[in-house]
């Protein structure tokens, strides 16, 4: 069964690989899969969840979680589904198919996973930050961005990659000033943020 599994997860890497599909890292994996277990976390709402990847990674850690997620691409959502699916995953993982700003929420979770648009981070922290439990944490993915937030803005020559960077400092800059939560920058996978509602 456990070779099953570890094929299925191979293939779903492939996948990703294949068609040029954001997962994360295996160093950002197992950070996330390692702060769900040492945690003890129960319910996860995630912000983007591509072809179910990290969500089905988080359940397989914990077989007490429950997750829902939110994918606004219908052909990577239609595959996270087949994927849950074939990972007998369906009663722990809910997958909703909408533009995540577009969903209200009235659950409550003790983590939040923002892994969605890098520009829109600030929008979906503040949207679901309701949903968050007291001391809940809020974990984002990629706030390195492949290096390019430690550059120079002058050395990057694409406009919209500018941009996006700018906006990714923005957001970190938002988690600094935020004193509702304190923030700790880590430097694993493609760079993770977890921030602990005080």
């Amino acid at each position: 069964m456990v070779d099953n599994i570890y094929s299925e997860i191979r293939e779903i890497k492939s996948y990703a690989i294949d068609h040029k599909i954001p997962i994360m890292v295996d160093d950002g994996i197992d950070f996330l899969t390692t702060f769900v277990i040492k945690h003890q976390i129960k319910n996860v709402l995630e912000i983007g969840t591509a072809i179910g990847y990290s969500a089905i990674m988080m359940a397989l850690a914990n077989p007490n979680l429950k997750i829902t997620s939110i994918e606004k691409d219908e052909q990577r959502y239609l595959e996270a589904l087949k994927n849950i699916k074939r990972l007998n995953l369906e009663n722990r993982v809910t997958l909703i198919f909408n533009d995540a700003l577009d969903v209200t929420l009235h659950d409550k979770f003790d983590l939040i996973f923002i892994d969605a648009a890098k520009g829109k981070n600030i929008k979906f922290f503040e949207r679901f930050e309701n949903n968050l439990l007291n001391k809940g944490y809020i974990i984002t993915d990629n706030i390195d961005f492949h290096g390019y937030v430690d550059k120079d803005e002058k050395e990057i020559t694409s406009h919209n990659l500018r941009s996006l960077v700018r906006k990714i400092k923005q957001y970190i800059t938002f988690l600094k000033e935020n004193q509702n939560y304190k923030t700790t920058f880590y430097k694993t996978g493609d760079g993770i943020t977890v921030s602990e509602k005080l």
